[in-house]
């Protein structure tokens, strides 16, 4: 091979932008895993650029005054009642509790422990992406699917070992718009939903299918029917690639932006040999509906702890997306109860109060399964849908009649709340623990009762970037601006600071202070926090 061949090789292969890698990374970054990851970056990544550019310009028309509504492109699709989707594997038909979260070996040990029908391990926003966090996570999943799966933590003194009958283990890669900064393709960082979703492939399918399991997914953000297009194409670019049959690979779309509730027959439709379920993604869900209406000053949410799935326009979300999954065959998953459990008792019945209610919701509404995020509320969501569904494993031959009359108009209704400095300070607070412990590597944190990943983040810091950029009077009468902002924020700086009991974490307040300030104040707004935090993040 000439120089010149030589370098036209290397530009059409893979980089790793890293240093030495240990002998358990080599065995996830082998030749082989690195050849399937070049042919689907150098395959789809270009295609994934446009999709990105696409929604650009369709938040530019709703930042215009435009608003979301039902494509009339597609009509033909959503008016066809015949279609249905191809048949759901038996594993993945009972999925009436879920349980989420990272990719920390004691917590997939832990989940997958729970009793939980499914456990849906996140690569998204439940973990911070560092490349320790994203290759590891990669060695956990391989060796829970293994069943060779064991931790021992030294602070505890306690062994943690996978049991005989662990949760049905489904992955969630990385949303479309995340970069994988340490590996290159053509000198650009590769997409990160790729190398999530072709390790883990390479990796496991031969030792599922032994089990006789396919391999399952989460897939994150999808916002359009060519989204959903684009996966389907991964999928059986990914079969025919390893000579797997067609269907070895089912997704389960989370529904949790604005856009692409006007798209589900649409996505179900393109993803129809592939997708299983839909799931109501309620907090990003939220975040979706500020961030895609943020220059809509009639439609400005008040603070988010009043927009829970009581309020209507959460409500017909629920129920559209339940008759549109079951009209078509598809199951219809619920939201994340994120409460934790507490060791007062007192708290400890308000939560089992609260979860209840809202499963109880949902199963009535459905829902053919749920979402928590600990393992101690595993039984009692369990207990709700056993009520529910009986002997049944789903509820797919239901279909709500309240669907039929959800219009546009019933999707994008605002709703009112309070608008107070209680509330602002909470979300201050909220997003600075988050971010904080974000760019120190870590994506799931416990926070005044309630287990926040970046979504709930994400809702917080728009929730006030909306408020200031609209001159909202709050509830007192106060003008919320950005020097009353920041006053509240450095309060709530210093506090935090007077609170840290742990000096040997190296806490990182400042750092995430000054970027909660940019991400609330700039003019322009960060479609995702993650991003300008990507370059913070240890590792």
């Amino acid at each position: 091979m000439d120089t010149q061949q030589h370098q036209e090789a290397q530009a059409d292969s893979l980089q790793l932008a890293v240093g030495s890698l240990s002998p358990d990374y080599q065995a996830i970054l082998n030749d082989d895993a690195m050849a399937f990851l070049t042919a689907l970056v150098s395959q789809f990544s270009g295609r994934l650029d446009d999709l990105l550019a696409r929604r650009e310009t369709r938040q530019r028309e709703f930042d215009n005054g435009k608003l979301p509504g039902f494509r009339a492109d597609t009509a033909d699709i959503r008016n066809d009642k015949s279609w249905r989707i191809a048949d759901i594997p038996a594993p993945l038909q009972d999925r009436r509790v879920e349980i989420t979260g990272p990719v920390d070996r004691k917590m997939v040990i832990n989940a997958l422990n729970s009793g939980a029908k499914v456990f849906m391990c996140c690569f998204e926003d439940a973990t911070a992406p560092s490349w320790d966090n994203m290759v590891q996570g990669q060695i956990n999943l391989r060796d829970a699917n293994l069943g060779e799966m064991c931790y021992f933590d030294d602070k505890r003194q306690k062994e943690y070992v996978l049991n005989d009958d662990p949760a049905l283990l489904i992955a969630r890669p990385r949303g479309l718009h995340l970069p994988e900064q340490h590996i290159q393709y053509q000198g650009k960082s590769i997409p990160g939903c790729l190398m999530d979703f072709g390790l883990y492939f390479f990796h496991n399918y031969q030792t599922r299918a032994a089990k006789g399991l396919g391999v399952y997914y989460y897939l994150p953000k999808l916002e359009s029917m060519e989204e959903g297009q684009w996966w389907a194409d991964v999928f059986r670019f990914t079969e025919n690639y390893f000579g797997a049959q067609t269907g070895t690979i089912k997704a389960t779309v989370l529904i949790e932006t604005l856009p692409a509730v006007f798209e589900m027959d649409e996505i179900l439709y393109a993803m129809r040999d592939y997708i299983v379920a839909m799931n109501c993604g309620r907090w990003d869900y939220i975040f979706s509906y500020i961030k895609t209406l943020k220059q809509h000053k009639d439609r400005i949410l008040p603070d988010r702890h009043d927009v829970t799935m009581a309020q209507p326009f959460l409500t017909a979300y629920s129920q559209l997306l339940i008759a549109t999954c079951h009209q078509r065959g598809a199951l219809a998953m619920g939201g994340m109860s994120a409460f934790i459990p507490s060791k007062d008792p007192e708290e400890m019945k308000q939560v089992l109060e609260k979860v209840i209610e809202d499963k109880e919701r949902e199963s009535s509404n459905g829902h053919d399964g749920t979402w928590v995020a600990h393992p101690g509320l595993v039984d009692t969501a369990m207990t709700v849908f056993n009520q529910r569904l009986g002997g049944k494993p789903n509820q797919l031959d239901y279909l709500p009649s309240a669907a039929n009359d959800i219009t546009a108009a019933d999707l994008l209704a605002p709703c009112e709340g309070h608008r107070n400095e209680a509330g602002v300070r909470k979300n201050v607070r909220i997003a600075l623990l988050y971010i904080e412990a974000w760019i120190r590597g870590l994506g799931c944190v416990p926070i005044h009762g309630l287990m926040e990943d970046a979504a709930t983040a994400e809702i917080s810091r728009a929730n006030i970037w909306q408020w200031i950029h609209h001159g909202v009077t709050l509830d007192d009468g106060q003008l919320f601006t950005t020097e009353l902002f920041r006053q509240w924020l450095q309060q709530e700086v210093d506090s935090l600071k007077l609170e840290q009991t742990d000096n040997s974490q190296n806490r990182r307040f400042d750092d995430a202070a000054k970027l909660f300030d940019e991400l609330s104040t700039s003019d322009e707004f960060a479609p995702f926090l993650t991003l300008p935090s990507y370059p913070l993040l240890v590792g």
